[in-house]
């Protein structure tokens, strides 16, 4: 969810070191970079893959105002709860791997060569951080103790900081802003990057199938390794109570764990750059991603949540990049599609709350079929307006003022000698 314009793909050029200047001075350490022959024409932006952003986050927000918690529900009728809960209880499973395996991709494609990695981290965490604080503190304010549980200092300090996907405790992983904890894993995914990409740039471009194929029987292991190693405990998934907390927490939320997805998006970008990912198009890889979806909902919930829609979920996004690469139209290059894309981060950071709040200004009530589609509308409808907000406020100011230092700026706006000499 934090994939900011998509850019075209890196600049060529070599790995660069700490190394002497002209002058003397030394230059920062800087993530290698450079793409290689054989790769898709630039595109200055990656529209489709924006776009796509929002059908995903739809299915989110769907699947949070399903979840059968006092705190969120709405139907009167048990039964049609449940039927919508179910048919929406795996967008998790298609909506995390998708995002993260995206997170790796667009970081890939994106990169700048002759960027610092402090000046990377900066960009990053520039955009991501205040549109994340101020989710933190509307979710603090308005919806804190909705579900009759009140967050501790230690939660609070984990969740502002970013640190909660870390603890094996699923209320401290929800704990403020229930949403959170995804970012949390992000924000390991940053950090990792630039010790990550120079590995990953290093593998031969014939090789990297094998590299992909290695990942996908990776994150495959991961339900095995998790029923085999992680202690079954005695806490269970909220939403899920006849699963296993402690399973959920490490085969889902462990950032290290997740790790595989977004390193699959990065060795997919690099098959795509390198003319060796083998494109079937948008369409099918929609259609498959849709099958895997049903597939998700019939098998048991940690293949589902973390095997099921992976590969599917890759193919769309290479499907898009290169659609929009070569020049060819989408469905999701549509104006209003790309703005839902652009701000649905900030969606992301404020959805939820609005779920609860919405709840708790209605009390008690629980409502039929047509009253409940309304308010749901509704909230939909609050949320993409709170996010806009959002991020015409915060995320896209802040980002313009303060991606880089004060240094860089006045570098930039300094005259160049071939400049002076005209």
């Amino acid at each position: 969810m934090t994939t900011e314009q998509f850019t075209g793909p890196p600049l060529p050029g070599p790995p660069v070191s700490v190394a002497a200047t002209a002058d003397g001075a030394k230059s920062p350490t800087r993530i290698p970079g450079g793409t290689a022959a054989g790769s898709p024409g630039p595109a200055s932006r990656l529209p489709s893959l924006t776009g796509l952003r929002a059908p995903i986050a739809l299915a989110v927000f769907l699947f949070h105002a399903a979840l059968p918690f006092p705190s969120i529900q709405l139907f009167a009728d048990a039964s049609v709860a449940h039927h919508f809960y179910r048919a929406v209880s795996q967008a998790g499973g298609l909506a995390m791997p998708f995002w993260f395996a995206l997170s790796g991709f667009i970081l890939v494609w994106s990169f700048r060569g002759n960027e610092s990695t402090t000046a990377w981290w900066r960009r990053r965490y520039v955009k991501i951080v205040p549109p994340y604080i101020v989710g933190w503190i509307l979710a603090r304010v308005l919806v804190e103790g909705v579900d009759g549980s009140h967050t501790t200092p230690a939660q609070g300090f984990l969740s502002f900081f970013m640190l909660q996907s870390w603890v094996p405790d699923i209320p401290t992983n929800f704990a403020v802003n229930n949403v959170g904890w995804s970012l949390s894993t992000e924000a390991f995914f940053y950090l990792a990057f630039p010790a990550v990409y120079p590995l990953v740039r290093r593998i031969p471009a014939e090789r990297l199938k094998y590299w992909i194929g290695g990942v996908v029987l990776a994150v495959c292991a991961v339900p095995l390794l998790t029923y085999a190693v992680i202690p079954v405990g005695t806490a269970v998934v909220p939403n899920e109570p006849a699963h296993s907390a402690n399973y959920f927490w490490f085969a889902y939320i462990f950032p290290p764990a997740r790790l595989l997805d977004f390193v699959l998006g990065m060795l997919v970008a690099r098959a795509v750059l390198t003319g060796r990912w083998r494109n079937i198009g948008m369409a099918w890889s929609g259609v498959l991603l849709a099958v895997s979806y049903v597939v998700a909902v019939n098998v048991p919930m940690l293949w589902g949540l973390r095997v099921a829609c992976l590969v599917p979920a890759v193919m769309v996004i290479a499907a898009g990049a290169m659609a929009d690469s070569e020049g060819r139209r989408s469905l999701f290059q549509n104006r209003f599609v790309v703005w839902l894309g652009d701000i649905s981060f900030a969606f992301y950071c404020v959805h939820f709350t609005v779920l609860e709040f919405t709840r708790k200004l209605l009390g008690d009530r629980l409502f039929g079929i047509p009253a409940t589609i309304a308010l749901l509308v509704g909230e939909l409808t609050v949320s993409v307006l709170l996010a806009w907000a959002l991020y015409a406020a915060v995320e896209r100011p802040v980002t313009r003022r303060f991606s880089r230092s004060r240094r860089a700026r006045a570098r930039s706006a300094r005259p160049t000698p071939e400049a002076v000499r005209m």
